[in-house]
């Protein structure tokens, strides 16, 4: 029953997505940090939001980068989200 929790999220938190941080505006798009616990700190992911004709799209990111800590996993998927947002605007959805 164990593998079957770690193999589904269930288990250790290896890949267990944290709790998200406060989102962060840019460009009329919403930014959510939303790092996963991973083996030796945090993984770089989160979602980008926008309304577009009244619809909620979402686009979310999952990079295979790990960092030492929470607070920089957050910090650089903000930096990786807006870049995306920078270089390709609607066009992530």
């Amino acid at each position: 029953m164990s593998l079957l929790r770690k193999l589904f999220g269930g288990g250790d938190g290896g890949g267990a997505a944290t709790e998200a941080a406060e989102p962060v505006e840019h460009n009329g798009y919403r930014i959510f940090a939303e790092p996963m616990k991973a083996e030796g700190g945090y993984r770089i992911a989160g979602r980008i939001e926008r309304e577009v004709a009244g619809e909620t799209k979402s686009h979310s990111l999952i990079r295979a980068d790990v960092v030492g800590d929470r607070d920089q996993a957050v910090e650089a998927t903000v930096q990786k989200c807006r870049q995306m947002i920078d270089q390709q605007g609607d066009g992530i959805f």
